[in-house]
């Protein structure tokens, strides 16, 4: 039997009915589907609640939203070896692989075996405090330090044992691969293929000619130490997880022992999603 964990959005209009859809495609197949426990509640199925289903043995984890909801996903199981498929129900879905129209199809393969699993690079944050050394968490994406509104830091960057400069600028940007299109690419980071193993700092606004977008090896650590923040500065997983920073603080970012497991199909590459997602998304508008 296949055990597929589904993890729906509770904020989109669209899940009830997609989650539906999932349920009722399931149901007469040998294929065990579970939920957490609040998201079951919440959609009126307790009956497929799960306590603790990070840590419960799964085949297969199938988010229901957008990238975000994916991504929070693939973060849950940061150190279990879980492949994540994502349904799109979102405006972009960059990493989200099954839209609406293919659903029922996509859920054939999944039960077929007829797909690949990427891994994906995780980027592991720990902060330096008062001489100690905290690890904070796992991301996917990219890890961010930043000032509140129009707050300008003052930082040091250091790759491995050189440093490289002190700067002033609203923030810094430590991506993966995966998280090149993401929040790098809008302050001008460049496009990774999420393959290419490699991690990306990207300056956000830096008030010097002196630093551009850097493309480092995945093994390199980044140093980023906090000289003077205002006090709403703090460290992003995703965009979706953060922690205060005091001065003196020095955030660490590097590759994680462990990986995220990403579910494609054959029928879309890389590329053909930048031609149909990024970029005629963008001569739309």
């Amino acid at each position: 039997m296949l055990t597929i964990a589904v993890f729906p959005n509770t904020n989109k209009p669209e899940a009830p009915a997609v989650l539906q859809r999932i349920l009722s495609f399931y149901a007469d197949k040998d294929v065990r589907v579970i939920m957490p426990v609040e998201e079951a509640r919440f959609f009126q199925h307790a009956g497929y609640g799960i306590t603790d289903i990070e840590n419960v043995l799964t085949d297969i984890a199938l988010s229901i939203g957008g990238d975000g909801t994916l991504l929070g996903v693939c973060r849950r199981y940061s150190h279990h070896a879980v492949p994540v498929c994502g349904v799109n129900i979102g405006t972009l879905g960059f990493m989200a692989d099954i839209e609406l129209h293919e659903l029922e199809t996509k859920l054939q393969k999944l039960l077929d075996g007829d797909f690949h699993i990427e891994h994906r690079l995780l980027l592991a944050g720990s902060v330096r405090s008062g001489g100690k050394e905290r690890f904070l968490g796992h991301a996917i994406n990219d890890i961010v330090v930043k000032g509140g509104v129009a707050r300008m830091l003052h930082l040091g960057l250091t790759i491995n044992e050189s440093h490289l400069l002190d700067c002033k600028a609203d923030g810094i940007i430590i991506s993966s691969p995966t998280g090149s299109t993401a929040y790098s690419l809008s302050a001008g980071g460049p496009i990774v293929n999420p393959n290419v193993r490699a991690l990306i700092v990207t300056p956000i606004c830096a008030h010097t000619f002196n630093i551009r977008p850097l493309i480092i090896q995945e093994d390199d650590t980044v140093h980023v130490a906090i000289a003077s923040i205002p006090q709403d500065t703090i460290i992003t997983f995703d965009g979706q997880v953060c922690y205060r920073l005091l001065p003196g603080d020095e955030v660490i970012v590097k590759k994680s022992e462990a990986q995220a497991e990403i579910i494609k199909f054959e029928d879309k590459d890389y590329y053909q999603i930048l031609r149909t997602k990024l970029w005629r998304q963008g001569g739309e508008q």
